[in-house]
């Protein structure tokens, strides 16, 4: 029974994707669609003077874009990826379609080697989540379009200046591609490579435009891939179709250094700093102490407050702008954040390795054992990010009168599983390494374990202690 429900499945799922190889202009149309949308929501609001207290997302335009952008959109476009893998990325986003867009009538130049560093992803992630906290995206309409906007257009004009009708952009700069493309590892959904098909002599091969630049025939995993169609039945040989969400991180995702430090250092470091600042005691002492010390040494000038709205915060029409203070203390909270769960889940994945038998030659700081047992904390990072984004939904919808008890029950839950799948994931991984006795293994499992514990604790102040 299991076998022929698999194999209707996988039918069905094939004839999804010819579809939508079929109707690639009626999916263009509905692109164009959501583009104006965006674009409404993006620009008006932040020509609009800035709601009062009374403002509600049943009366005032910036409300329901700020619960739009941020209580529905990002959230949820986060969940799509492990459920559907990066079929918004191919199928709904704005920005994916103007690069693409921009590139088809763009000069077509070969993209620079600077454009193909590695390390992008984690740079982009991780300015972009800081520069947010700095000019409070979650709050003002023009500080997302500031971050949006401008994201938009870096977008279309790296479109227009390199590839011919290619997704340049997404593919090495965009601040989500790295964690899209981590948490679509954990799709049920691929598009399979059948090697001997492909194999098979081909009167006439129809041209495809894989705007993603994904190496068709040697494509094994599901992150890079924006599940748009445009390949579905090429050569007879790829072919859209169920699959375990463990498989591809326990049996092909290697992994490597940048993949670890995005997830390590950026969604469970940077991104955790960044939610915890506004409601820690530690802040507000932190600040504190710093300007007594500068009152104390007559240096005033980190107390003012009279940085530009797209520097710092700074809107006095409603009293709340930020100093300088504010902003170097938001700094160094995100960094010491970073610092203290960071370090500790990567010197725990460090340890793991060195108990376990070795995968290959290491280094000091690691190498491909380390990097592939940190693809099991793909489902905890994945959450945090999730709960740190949901947080601003729920504070939304309390603005709207909704009584929110369930929230910590709910977020506790989730973080849960999330945590139980990152260890049965582990379990896994580290019995692929060949001589690992249960013993070794289990040793390497409760360090991997122990390692979670800051990130699990962040949780536990941010929604239960303060």
């Amino acid at each position: 029974m299991a076998v022929v429900a698999a194999g209707r499945l996988g039918r069905a799922s094939s004839r999804v994707a010819d579809f939508l190889r079929d109707h690639a202009s009626l999916l263009r149309k509905l692109q164009w669609g959501i583009v104006a949308l965006y674009a409404f929501l993006l620009i008006v609001p932040a020509a609009m003077p800035l709601p009062d207290n009374t403002a509600s997302v049943f009366n005032n335009l910036t409300i329901v874009a700020q619960f739009a952008f941020w209580g529905i959109w990002w959230p949820f476009v986060l969940v799509s990826m492990p459920v559907m893998g990066r079929a918004w990325c191919g199928l709904f986003c704005p920005e994916g379609m103007l690069t693409e867009w921009a590139s088809e009538r763009g000069q077509g130049h070969a993209i620079p080697r600077w454009m193909r560093w590695g390390g992008w992803p984690f740079v982009a992630f991780a300015l972009t989540t800081i520069y947010g906290q700095m000019v409070s995206v979650y709050q003002y309409p023009l500080a997302v379009l500031a971050v949006l906007g401008g994201s938009t257009v870096a977008a279309m004009i790296v479109g227009w200046r390199y590839g011919r009708s290619k997704r340049v952009w997404c593919k090495y700069l965009c601040p989500v591609n790295g964690v899209f493309n981590l948490l679509a590892k954990l799709a049920p959904w691929h598009f399979k490579v059948d090697e001997q098909a492909w194999r098979h002599p081909v009167i006439r091969i129809e041209p495809i435009n894989c705007a993603p630049l994904v190496p068709l025939r040697q494509m094994k995993t599901a992150g890079d891939c924006h599940m748009c169609g445009r390949c579905s039945g090429y050569r007879g040989a790829l072919t859209l179709g169920p699959r375990s969400p463990e498989h591809e991180v326990v049996e092909t995702s290697e992994g490597d250094v940048w993949q670890t430090v995005l997830m390590v250092f950026g969604m469970m470091g940077i991104a955790m700093g960044a939610f915890l600042w506004t409601s820690s005691p530690w802040f507000v002492t932190m600040k504190q102490w710093l300007a007594t010390w500068l009152i104390e040494r007559d240096i005033t000038w980190p107390l003012l407050d009279n940085a530009p709205w797209f520097i710092l915060t700074h809107y006095p029409e409603v009293n709340d702008s930020f100093s300088w203070l504010d902003g170097a203390c938001l700094l160094i909270f995100v960094a010491a954040t970073t610092a203290v769960i960071g370090g500790v889940l990567y010197l725990a994945l460090w340890l793991a390795d060195r108990i376990l038998p070795a995968l290959a030659p290491r280094t000091w700081i690691g190498g491909a054992g380390l990097h592939k047992l940190a693809q099991p904390l793909i489902p905890t990072a994945g959450i945090g990010v999730f709960l740190g984004l949901t947080a601003t939904t729920i504070t939304l919808l309390k603005h709207e009168g909704m009584t929110a008890h369930w929230a910590n029950p709910v977020r506790f839950t989730l973080l849960t599983l999330a945590i139980a799948w990152t260890l049965r994931l582990a379990w896994r991984v580290m019995g692929q390494r060949q001589g690992a006795g249960v013993g070794r293994r289990l040793a390497a499992w409760l360090v991997f374990a122990a390692g979670l514990a800051p990130f699990c604790m962040a949780w536990v102040l941010l929604f239960l202690v303060w």
